[in-house]
């Protein structure tokens, strides 16, 4: 039997965190009673930096329970790098590890399935939504739209996969050894190339408290996937460039007829929109260059993702 680890990010959610844990609690002890995972087995929490009683309900749980690990972050560094910090901890001290959100929208009774899809040889198993019923509209539209476009600039990624997924403990290392600032896991871990599968789940509503991904957070994060992964938007910034070239010299060959045939010319007005569309286009253009400077320039950095300020571990309390 191999021992299992629940990670599960928390960012000031102390409404749903007790809720959380028996839930999770509850079916760790059923798994191990059923002998599908090690007797040793637990849940660890990562603290994002939380500014409510998040960190104090983690660190209560840890004494009370001997199957409650935590990871205590020094501040606010963001879902993507609170999941790998927990990871790292984890690494070392299981077999498998389940990264889930810490609201439980995301079905736990898939995470039996993907064990069971691990013991049949899957280093990778992802959960993902059979359909998004229980989003607005305006986010299900928004998501549809983001993988398509994903595809289209050719990262590779699991449509309606969030960040509920099974990682065996060698994807595990192998995932860390991926040390960019700028993370975008759904697109790093389909570049593994272990063996994957998929689990399919319809995704419940909230019980408690707010979603921490605010409009402004989803299109912040959208765009960090896809400068991450992808040139191809400088690749279309030339190809526009191209296509106004075309244009621009197209205009030429109309003013030059229209001086030697003596027509009327587009006057002042038409020669002002091409200023103003030329110099947005050039704006922008220098504008999504800038984003990819500004990314090299935080990797030269070397700067760590996150600062861990205490890891509360069983195992170091022995």
């Amino acid at each position: 039997m191999k021992r299992l680890m629940i990670i599960v990010p928390c960012f000031n959610e102390q409404e749903v965190f007790e809720n959380t844990l028996q839930r999770l609690s509850n079916l760790l002890f059923d798994l191990i009673k059923r002998q599908k995972i090690a007797e040793n087995s637990g849940i660890l929490f990562v603290d994002d930096g939380s500014t409510d009683n998040t960190r104090q309900l983690i660190t209560e749980a840890h004494q009370k329970y001997s199957h409650v690990y935590g990871v205590l972050l020094a501040a606010n560094v963001g879902h993507q790098n609170a999941l790998v910090a927990g990871l790292e901890v984890a690494a070392d001290m299981c077999d498998v590890t389940i990264t889930i959100d810490a609201d439980l929208q995301d079905d736990i009774f898939a995470i039996e399935q993907m064990l069971d899809k691990f013991q049949g040889g899957c280093d990778i198993v992802y959960g993902v939504r059979s359909d998004r019923k229980t989003d607005s509209f305006l986010k299900r539209t928004t998501a549809e739209l983001f993988y398509k476009f994903m595809n289209f600039l050719g990262v590779k990624t699991v449509n309606n996969h969030a960040d509920f997924r099974l990682l065996s403990v060698r994807a595990t290392k192998q995932l860390l050894k991926y040390t960019e600032r700028n993370l975008f896991l759904r697109g790093i871990v389909t570049e593994l190339g272990y063996k994957t599968d998929c689990v399919y789940y319809k995704r419940q509503k909230r019980t408690a408290g707010k979603t921490k991904y605010s409009p402004r957070k989803m299109i912040k994060f959208a765009w960090e996937g896809i400068t991450s992964f992808s040139i191809r938007p400088m690749k279309l910034i030339m190809a526009l460039g191209l296509l106004i070239m075309l244009c621009s010299f197209l205009a030429l060959c109309y003013v030059l007829a229209s001086y030697f045939f003596r027509n009327a010319g587009g006057g002042w007005p038409s020669l002002m929109i091409s200023i103003w569309f030329l110099g947005g286009v050039q704006l922008f253009s220098i504008g999504v260059v800038g984003q990819y400077i500004g990314k090299i320039y935080l990797e030269t950095k070397g700067r760590p993702r996150y600062n861990i300020d205490e890891v509360l571990n069983h195992e170091n309390n022995e």
